[in-house]
């Protein structure tokens, strides 16, 4: 029976990935944990824990004879730029206490399976723009995306010196209405539902035409937790694999949600998020993920955008109102 631990639980990705797992394997198998005194989610099994502290961390996973851990914990790109010592702390510290502890756990004979994520900030101004391929250069510009891309060369390491079973998802810029935006550059993509069911006009961090490389909260759910369960034998790649869900910018994004909500508007006020966007990808080359372990997003901008004005939550009695007409 799999014991999962997810650290970074009440996090963007956390919060839905607890409440998937808790589904496949049982609520009890699963220990949500953060630095929070709490869940913030309603987890049935919760600890607090402090990424940082390897000996609480160790604890955890004796007491709960833990199998898996994801390594959610982290401060995003924009966040990052504004405390880079901090951000490299936890972001690296972190990590490295993970992988420390699956190798002694190993060495024990009780191996721990790790789930990490990076994420497109690893690339950079001279990594190929369009279809960016799963072997490039990579020159990050933010703390963030330096952590990420140091972190995956970790990865690999522990994987190829210690044995450790290491899995990543280089994720795009993820988009969920059951948490708020967390300090990433491609948090606009949720925060302009929040001003369109508002009935706001969104001020957008970016340029126009700025376009990212996206993925809606399901298919980034579907893609860990498949990942997760693909035999490490079918697995070539221990840094952190490529995964493509859609691109889009802006302009594409206001016009999808236009056409549901006539009466939006956006408007442009690029700020410092803008030089970071700009230095990242606009599509993904995600051929071996697909090749080694299936992979295939399932949701298009269209299917997007009905999902996020139906479910996004927000101080508004006319919110219902629009939902219907969405």
């Amino acid at each position: 029976m799999e014991r999962i631990l997810v650290i970074g639980a009440n996090g963007q990705i956390g919060s839905e990935l607890v409440e998937a797992l808790a589904t496949q394997y049982g609520e009890g198998n699963i220990i949500a944990a953060d630095i929070s005194p709490r869940s913030l989610y309603g987890a049935k099994v919760y600890e607090v824990i402090d990424v940082l502290d390897p000996v609480r961390l160790a604890a955890v996973v004796q007491h709960y004879k833990i199998t898996q851990v994801y390594q959610l914990a982290a401060l995003l790109s924009a966040t990052g730029e504004q405390a880079p010592l901090k951000a490299w702390t936890l972001n690296m510290d972190g990590l490295l206490n993970i992988l420390e502890l699956a190798r002694l756990r190993g060495e024990a004979g009780k191996p721990l399976k790790i789930f990490w994520p990076s994420s497109i900030a690893a690339f950079g101004p001279n990594t190929p723009a369009q279809n960016t391929p799963q072997f490039t250069v990579m020159d990050p510009t933010t703390i963030y995306g330096i952590s990420k891309l140091a972190g995956e060369r970790l990865c690999e390491y522990y994987f190829q010196k210690y044995g450790v079973d290491v899995r990543s998802i280089r994720y795009p810029g993820i988009i969920s209405y059951k948490s708020p935006p967390g300090g990433g550059t491609t948090d606009y993509a949720i925060a302009i539902f929040h001003a369109a069911l508002r009935g706001e006009s969104y001020s957008c961090f970016l340029k126009a035409e700025t376009t990212l490389p996206m993925i809606y909260m399901p298919d980034a759910i579907r893609a860990t937790i498949a990942l997760m369960a693909t035999p490490a034998a079918q697995l070539s790649i221990r840094s952190s694999y490529n995964v493509a869900g859609l691109s889009f910018n802006p302009r594409e994004l206001a016009q999808a949600i236009a056409q549901k909500l006539p009466e939006f508007s956006i408007h442009y006020a690029p700020d410092s998020r803008q030089e970071i966007a700009a230095s990242w990808p606009q599509s993904l080359d995600d051929t071996v993920a697909r090749k080694d372990w299936n992979w295939k997003a399932e949701i298009d901008l269209q299917q997007l955008v009905k999902d996020m004005l139906k479910n996004v939550q927000v101080d508004k009695t006319e919110v219902a109102t629009l939902n219907a007409a969405a």
